[in-house]
């Protein structure tokens, strides 16, 4: 069984055994809509619990747009157009609007990345700028305690819009949505102390009610306000499927209704292997990012099973707190118990990828030089094949192995308890 896996902007291939090969775990085949801006302009025609955006805009509002960062595949470029096509039609000219990137705590990006991903036209019509996480302002505190501190160009906005796509995400639940100003604009402290709440059993992928960090984050947006959300639904291939938008809370629940359907899958039983990428580029770019697929396997992962993710990380680790985790040479239990007296943004990363390594084993196939590996704890390769030879050799001839070739985008689960 020959195995084609996104890798980066490349593809690599792996061959499994017949005897081995328990399956493939990937969404039902479909394809983009025909006409993806027309998708955008349905959706803006058609708002979940709110009116059309051109009637909720006011002739002299400053509006802020917030737009995923290089690190998400939201396809900006196509839904900007249309975004600002209707709040021109209710008389709001290029120099009332700013484009935001919403950073969070990820690096500043060039020039070019920016003109890339919302389209040269665009960039050269309207101001551009990415978050500053130095520059925020506090506008109130949550009932958890947190210090909700938010970008101060977007707090000079009269009319706020959130774009971005539509996926789970392992401890906010979903991606899109609120999350494109909470933590998107806000504060490295905000970050980090909503963040501080993802041990709780509550905060993990595809949970909303009942999940803290998640409402902490609504929280935050409803002490500053946003107006109106456009989210995409992406398939494999990150073409367009569908479109959602009105009320960021109603219109993000709707949008995760219809993504439950295609990528939240039933599994019969677990395997000693599980092979995952997390789809490529973007997806890939660095460690930090790659790490997701990795969470999305254990659902599916044999208690001591192998998780062989097959991720470029082209950028290296990807994050400064997470490389100098890696490096500090702490055991994985160290690494495990230091989160539950302090949180620190990035070195969480570290304790999730230390806890699985306790649980089970970790193999990544990387672009990562070894001067990055050598402060892994886990084992690192440079060839897929390579690295599923010494699985199958670790975990025995008799192995099962499961396929993910989107392994942040899926979320798999056992059909019944398993031992």
């Amino acid at each position: 069984m020959k195995i084609d896996l996104n890798y980066g902007k490349k593809i690599v291939s792996i061959d499994i055994p017949d005897s081995n090969f328990l399956g493939m775990i990937k969404p039902e085949d479909k394809d983009g809509v025909d006409d993806p801006a027309a998708e955008v302009r349905r959706a803006l025609a058609e708002p979940v619990k709110s009116k059309q955006l051109k009637e909720l805009v006011s002739p002299d509002d400053r509006v802020v747009i917030l737009v995923s960062d290089i690190t998400r595949p939201t396809p900006s470029k196509i839904l900007l157009p249309p975004i600002l096509a209707e709040i021109k039609t209710a008389g709001i000219d290029d120099n009332q609007v700013k484009i935001v990137f919403s950073l969070g705590v990820h690096r500043k990006q060039t020039e070019e990345e920016k003109k890339d991903l919302i389209g040269k036209k665009i960039y050269e019509r309207i101001e551009c700028i990415d978050h500053d996480i130095e520059n925020c302002e506090q506008v109130g505190v949550t009932s958890r305690g947190t210090k909700a501190e938010v970008f101060r160009k977007v707090l000079e906005a009269d009319f706020v819009i959130a774009t971005g796509n539509l996926e789970f995400h392992y401890f906010a639940g979903y991606s899109g949505g609120i999350k494109a100003l909470a933590p998107g604009v806000c504060s490295r402290a905000t970050i980090e102390s909503n963040h501080s709440l993802f041990l709780h059993p509550g905060a993990k992928a595809g949970m909303l009610t009942g999940n803290p960090l998640r409402e902490e984050l609504e929280e935050i947006v409803a002490m500053v306000g946003v107006d109106f959300m456009v989210n995409a639904v992406l398939n494999p291939q990150k073409e367009i499927i569908k479109v959602v938008a009105g009320d960021v809370i109603a219109a993000h629940r709707a949008g995760a209704e219809y993504l439950d359907r295609i990528y939240r899958l039933p599994i019969d039983e677990p395997a000693d292997i599980v092979i995952t990428s997390p789809g490529g580029f973007p997806k890939d770019i660095n460690l930090y990012q790659a790490h997701k697929a990795m969470q999305n396997a254990l659902p599916v992962v044999k208690k001591g099973g192998i998780i062989l993710t097959v991720a470029c990380c082209k950028e290296g680790i990807g994050e400064e707190n997470l490389s100098r985790a890696l490096s500090e040479n702490l055991s994985l239990d160290e690494l495990v118990d230091e989160l539950k007296h302090k949180f620190v943004q990035g070195r969480h990363i570290a304790s999730q990828m230390a806890k699985i390594q306790l649980e089970h084993k970790i193999y990544l196939v990387s672009d990562l030089p070894q001067k990055l590996t050598k402060d892994l704890f886990f084992r690192c390769f440079n060839s897929p094949q390579k690295a599923l030879l010494e699985a199958l050799k670790i975990k025995g001839k008799d192995a099962e192995v499961l396929v993910m070739p989107f392994g942040t985008s899926c979320l798999p689960y056992l059909k019944s308890p398993h031992p």
